[in-house]
């Protein structure tokens, strides 16, 4: 029982140093369950980018069942961060502006995390390195990541390797810039739906991306409601028109091609 010269369950997880970043700037109890909400909410999404840049190198090489193995956990992940806005959710607006002032300009909308979520699964706004551009650290992390393919970029290309007609100009394009809906890649997934049995890797895969999509847009419209239900139509602190701007992203489609190819089965 004496870890005086052994590793700890602290020792190992640095429970120290985590459980000391929790500092309010004022007196105010519900100023807490902001900070913790919002930092453990960074630590789920530094193993989203762990696992889904796993991910896409895994399907870079055609190993798949890693890949799905990973996209589920993803999924997960977001299922456990939708489920935090329940917690977020027990603050109320009188609570909430008990403390808002102390937030400065800081908000969600900084975090270069989500950010290279975004980038990663192929949301790719260059006007959203902006808010990082005080940090060439970060500007340059960013930007590493524009340079790359993105999730559905190595996807489509895999369909391209399975033997399917994806256009050269879809295969070809600058990856830098937001993938647009494409016909070959839409008709691609049809015959994967429409013939799982011969295509069952590329049907499971999509399936996984479909899940993953589907838990994002949840994990967003929780945002959406969360936001609206405390601080109503206000400006957002990051100087975002607020509700307003959180409801244009829900329009946002990652893979469109899966899910307009539902329509067409």
């Amino acid at each position: 029982m004496n870890f005086s010269a052994r590793m700890s369950y602290s020792d190992y997880l640095n429970l120290d140093r985590i459980l000391s970043a929790q500092t309010p700037l004022g007196e105010t109890h519900d100023e807490m369950l902001f900070i913790i909400q919002h930092q453990t909410s960074e630590l789920w999404m530094r193993l989203v980018l762990h696992e889904i840049n796993a991910a896409r190198t895994a399907i870079q090489e055609d190993r798949f069942p890693p890949a799905f193995k990973m996209l589920a956990r993803v999924s997960k992940i977001f299922e456990q961060l939708n489920s935090a806005w329940d917690v977020l959710r027990t603050m109320t607006p009188s609570e909430y502006t008990s403390f808002r002032e102390d937030l400065a300009q800081s908000s969600g909308f900084q975090s270069w995390q989500y950010r290279l979520i975004e980038f990663v699964v192929g949301n790719r706004n260059h006007a959203m390195l902006k808010p990082h551009a005080h940090r060439s650290d970060l500007i340059g992390l960013l930007e590493a990541e524009l340079a790359r393919p993105s999730l559905y970029d190595v996807v489509i290309a895999a369909l391209s390797r399975a033997g399917f007609d994806i256009s050269a100009g879809v295969l070809n394009r600058d990856v830098q810039s937001p993938h647009r809906h494409d016909a070959s890649v839409q008709a691609a997934w049809k015959a994967v739906y429409e013939n799982p049995q011969q295509h069952w890797t590329h049907y499971e895969l999509a399936e996984k991306l479909v899940d993953f999509e589907d838990y994002f847009r949840r994990w967003r419209f929780n945002h959406v409601t969360t936001v609206e239900r405390v601080i109503g139509f206000k400006r957002g602190t990051g100087g975002t028109e607020g509700v307003s701007y959180l409801k244009r992203m829900l329009e946002v489609e990652l893979f469109p091609e899966l899910w307009r190819v539902r329509t067409e089965l």
